[in-house]
């Protein structure tokens, strides 16, 4: 790999990502189209008069959702289950919202997912911010499992025409596999679990060994489960050369854990 190109002070600033804070804010939406991907990926879209103002600027944005049950909580309210996501894609004209929901566990919200139904309401928060990754980059490199994919998906739609982009993904089976829409340079390796729980194995740090790398300035992002994220982070920087700072690397799960988002930086 090559040397990193010197830069002047203010192009170095402009490749630093910055962060865009919010109007904390609880919408009520209602579900208006449920959309199978494949076998483990659901599209849910949401819409609704609250959804007036709703802004993600970030592809790797995250909204709560508040997935009802039965019961109440202390405060006599309704009791819920509150899961992170990614703002798939939303249109400010129709007020429409895009989720994907990775069924990688029996949880509350893979059981919501698939049993949800046009019609029905629930409730979702945020974003609270946005983590703006600038594009002006030789290149850039996302590495993820399922639970990324509406993020690496949004992202490469929303990259300008010709950049220059590896993804390495990892699914359950090649049925995983999802076909993505983008202008950008794009070579993309699936690695395959092939009965594997998610998670429990090294194949994304194996495949990224052997990934052929181009030489040049390069973003590189990373989320999957937590410690397989820390990994593939320390191994970014010890093999591949990558920039801590120009590196975001996060654990959008944990094995054995609920809720979790971790974020791995110096």
């Amino acid at each position: 790999m090559s040397a990193p190109t010197a830069l002047a002070t203010d192009e170095a600033d402009a490749r630093l990502p910055r962060r865009v804070r919010h109007e904390a804010k609880r919408r009520r939406v209602t579900v208006t189209a449920v959309e199978k991907l494949t076998a483990n990926m659901v599209r849910v879209t949401f819409g609704g008069d609250e959804l007036e103002g709703f802004t993600s600027l970030g592809f790797d944005d995250h909204v709560k959702l508040f997935i009802p049950n039965a019961g109440a909580g202390p405060d006599g309210k309704p009791a819920g289950d509150r899961r992170d996501y990614t703002p798939r894609r939303f249109d400010p004209k129709t007020r429409s919202l895009a989720i994907d929901f990775a069924l990688h566990e029996a949880g509350p919200a893979t059981r919501w997912a698939q049993s949800v139904q046009v019609g029905q309401n629930v409730e979702i928060g945020g974003p609270r911010g946005s983590f703006i990754i600038p594009t002006a980059y030789d290149w850039h490199l996302m590495i993820g499992d399922e639970t990324a994919l509406p993020a690496i998906a949004r992202r490469l739609e929303e990259l300008p025409a010709g950049t220059r982009t590896i993804v390495l993904a990892e699914v359950a089976s090649p049925a995983e596999e999802l076909a993505f829409q983008t202008d950008a340079n794009l070579s993309i390796t699936w690695v395959h679990r092939n009965g594997a729980a998610p998670g429990s194995t090294d194949i994304l740090e194996r495949a990224l060994e052997q990934l052929p790398l181009p030489p040049g300035d390069f973003y590189a992002w990373v989320a999957c489960e937590s410690l397989v994220a820390k990994a593939l982070r320390a191994q970014l920087i010890a093999e591949a050369g990558a920039n801590p700072k120009w590196m975001r690397a996060a654990g959008y799960w944990r094995r054995g854990a609920v809720s979790i988002h971790d974020t791995f930086n110096d």
